[in-house]
């Protein structure tokens, strides 16, 4: 099993590019089931989840080819021949989930295995199931797949109203609701980028979407999708954890392609923390103020809010902040098992439920550490940066997940880090 060691050495300097967001380009793979003619997405990024939606995808019977290295996909459902997505490769990871809503709109029935993933809270599927039974589809939950069918006719508008938003039901119910008869209006609906990036490839494929962005999207369904081609929109997850970077061990770094409303709340963060985040022609500067990060409270909130998604980052800058720092995590019940990690490397962490405490320290130590899901993972390679001696993270399997080319991104900006295979 691979693991990664970083050497804690001092500023950092230059520049990162960041990729296509993960989150976005996984949503925007299925989308290819809702119609029989080609989707191009570009600005791709190369990630094993990307890998795991492209077999998924193949094994219902789509096309997908990566060209350019990765960066574009060519995808292709014009021959659908099956519509049961296997345990095998579900299990694997959670959006697998977002085949569900095109094919119970293109061909009236799908049978989903219940998903898999990082092991970060209950995370349920039943918001998804609730939604597409607004259109009118049929659940029947059996050994561990979810039997969907649509009525007669196909799906028809309804009006879905989640008790809370949620990213991954939001985009299952968009997409089903773009070839259900009549109007669909989803309430309390995910405000993401992620959201309204996909609501942008829909449009170009003729669907008929207004409002997403806010908390109510409103969907005319139409007869038939078409064609497209669309960039996937930058990760705001990647870009916020390479900002961190250099408000951890000092220097100063340029983020290619970053974009401050991506993160906006986050920024904010950064700023009462002591860092500067500043526009640029190609993308977003970061620096720190002073030798001294200053302690912050950070609550996570779906999005105009803090990320979930940069917890655990943050977390990492805040071990070493002048003061104490609290952090509420609201999303997920059980992300906070980075900490004891943390601790090993003599960060001082309280975690009691859903919040933790962080009094910062003058100094973390390289320790033997072990990721428990994707973002923790980065967050000890973060921690590894400022800390005194050597960092080895075991199972970063996790980390290819979510982060294309970690090891030469920060390498490239002046980091000392390798990946080493088999240990």
């Amino acid at each position: 099993m691979d693991s990664i060691i970083v050497t804690g050495n001092g500023p950092l300097s230059g520049q990162i590019p960041i990729a296509g967001a993960k989150n976005a380009c996984l949503t925007l793979m299925p989308a290819t089931l809702l119609s029989d003619e080609p989707l191009t997405l570009t600005n791709a990024p190369r990630l094993s989840d990307i890998r795991t939606m492209t077999d998924l995808l193949g094994s219902l019977g789509a096309e997908v080819a990566s060209l350019q290295g990765g960066k574009v996909l060519a995808l292709s459902s014009h021959d659908l021949n099956n519509h049961t997505a296997d345990y095998d490769i579900v299990r694997k990871m959670r959006a697998s989930i977002l085949v569900l809503g095109p094919m119970l709109a293109r061909d009236g029935h799908a049978v989903v295995s219940l998903p898999g993933g990082c092991a970060i809270g209950a995370r349920p599927v039943d918001l998804h199931l609730r939604a597409l039974e607004s259109l009118g589809a049929e659940m029947d939950l059996r050994d561990g797949y979810v039997h969907a069918k649509a009525p007669a006719g196909g799906l028809r508008g309804g009006v879905i109203e989640f008790p809370f938003p949620s990213v991954g039901a939001t985009e299952n119910a968009l997409m089903a609701a773009t070839l259900a008869k009549g109007t669909t209006v989803i309430k309390r609906a995910a405000r993401e980028p992620e959201i309204v990036d996909l609501a942008d490839c829909l449009r170009k494929m003729g669907a008929q979407i207004e409002g997403d962005g806010t908390d109510t999207i409103t969907v005319q369904g139409v007869d038939r999708l078409g064609g497209a081609t669309h960039p996937v929109v930058t990760d705001r997850i990647e870009l916020g954890t390479y900002m961190l970077a250099p408000a951890i061990c000092g220097g100063e770094v340029e983020l290619l392609g970053g974009r401050r409303d991506l993160l906006a709340a986050f920024c904010d963060k950064l700023d009462e923390a002591g860092v500067d985040v500043t526009e640029t022609e190609a993308g977003l500067s970061v620096r720190r103020r002073s030798d001294h990060i200053s302690a912050v409270d950070v609550a996570t909130e779906p999005f105009p809010g803090f990320p979930t998604d940069l917890q655990a980052q943050m977390m990492a800058l805040l071990c070493t902040a002048d003061g104490v720092s609290n952090l509420e995590e609201t999303i997920f019940e059980n992300r906070f098992m980075h900490a004891p990690e943390l601790m090993r490397m003599g960060a001082r962490i309280d975690v009691h439920g859903g919040s933790a405490k962080v009094t910062g320290v003058e100094r973390l130590k390289g320790a033997p550490v072990m990721a428990t899901d994707l973002r923790a993972s980065v967050s000890l390679i973060l921690a590894g940066l400022a800390a005194e001696g050597d960092t080895k993270v075991s199972r970063v399997y996790h980390l290819d997940r979510g982060y294309e080319h970690v090891v030469r991104k920060l390498r490239g900006v002046g980091a000392q880090i390798e990946r080493v295979v088999g240990q």
